[in-house]
């Protein structure tokens, strides 16, 4: 269980970082995709569409 929680904590870390490349993709307007403002800064939390991440790299992985 621990390997699938950091599994998706890199997921989500990776995906973060990638956002404004990803936004360019169409990824982060899903809509489990939360995006707020607090404080002047900008917070985004890709949940969906790391599911959809995730779901896509475990096929992948059962193929493989």
């Amino acid at each position: 269980m621990i390997k699938w929680l950091v599994t998706i904590f890199l997921a989500l870390a990776v995906l973060a970082i990638a956002t404004p490349w990803l936004e360019r993709l169409g990824v982060g307007r899903l809509p489990g995709d939360l995006k707020f403002t607090a404080r002047g800064r900008v917070y985004f939390l890709p949940i969906a569409s790391t599911l959809i991440f995730c779901a896509v790299a475990w096929l992948i992985g059962r193929l493989i």
